[in-house]
């Protein structure tokens, strides 16, 4: 699903990070943390249940540390710089998939988080769907964004983003989230690591920079060729298709690689596919959307697999 705009995007080179403050240097003291519901350990207990008699097995709480940005405290553990990383990457999460992949199932730990987030650092939000029940998605807000970004936690060249899109777009970049994890876990498999997220957005921001040099040149197969290799990508059909998402990753043996996955839907028609299959990316569905898709395949004669999101 390519999209022609990415709304309230950033990429970390446009812009270096603000510098941000340790507030306990600051001599300014607990009591002046401007604090969401969730930012202390008094709230972390109130939002956790009761717990049994294997209460002192568990792993203990984090406590939060305090950054100062733009004149405003905010108290944060480890945990939660994690997930505003996660969903800055992806631009939107869904909150059950953030549980599942963040947090391990544990929606225990994952409330307080999400609760202390909520102080102006991330908005959450039912989306509505055509054809099942909306479904509960976290993005950063503006803030958000730049509390991570000034943070240094997140590597220079890994682009991250904020703000909700359009409804179907928002539920596809939360889908994106699982395709990506899916796919993570083969490559952890064959002993790639260092995973990055390159999302279509950051992709055509590329593919265009390069094209626009080209002056009137950009339209001639031979120069869109060029570029397209440069990209790792193909020209097919004198267009350059791009992927859903990239990761690119450093293999067993130290090299760089990538892998180009496409997220199909039941929207897609059978050129859409077929110059995605021609492009060369792995093809991945919902699994009630699988059997059409296969369908068009076959009336295209072209033969791709197409695996289960």
């Amino acid at each position: 699903m390519s999209r022609d705009y990415a709304p309230e995007s950033v990429d970390p080179r446009d812009a270096g990070p603000e510098p941000i403050s340790d507030a306990r240097q600051s001599g300014r003291s607990d009591s002046s943390l401007e604090k969401g519901p969730g930012s202390d350990a008094q709230d972390d207990a109130r939002l956790a249940p009761e717990r049994g008699p294997k209460a002192e097995t568990e792993r203990p709480v984090e406590p939060r540390k305090a950054y100062e940005l733009r004149g405003r405290t905010y108290a944060v553990r480890t945990s939660e710089i994690e997930s505003l990383t996660e969903i800055g990457k992806f631009r939107a999460i869904a909150s059950e998939d953030l549980e599942e992949f963040q947090y391990h199932g544990e929606k225990d730990r994952m409330r307080p988080d999400v609760a202390n987030l909520r102080q102006g650092l991330i908005a959450e939000k039912n989306i509505p769907q055509s054809d099942t029940a909306p479904r509960r998605l976290l993005t950063l807000t503006k803030k958000g964004h730049q509390f991570l970004r000034s943070t240094g936690t997140v590597p220079g060249n890994q682009a991250t983003y904020y703000g909700f899109t359009k409804p179907r777009e928002a539920h596809h970049d939360a889908d994106i989230y699982r395709l990506y994890h899916k796919a993570a876990k083969k490559i952890d498999r064959e002993g790639g690591k260092n995973p990055r997220v390159v999302l279509d957005f950051e992709l055509k921001k590329r593919v265009f920079h390069d094209l626009a040099k080209l002056g009137p040149e950009k339209h001639s197969a031979e120069s869109k060729r060029d570029v397209a290799e440069k990209h790792g990508l193909q020209l097919v059909r004198g267009k350059i298709p791009l992927p859903d998402l990239r990761i690119e990753y450093e293999g067993r043996d130290g090299d760089m690689a990538r892998v180009d996955l496409e997220l199909a839907t039941e929207h897609y028609r059978g050129s859409n596919l077929a110059e995605k299959v021609r492009a060369g990316f792995s093809l991945y569905a919902r699994a009630q959307d699988a059997p059409g898709l296969r369908r068009v395949l076959d009336q295209k004669e072209l033969t791709a697999e197409i695996l289960s999101l």
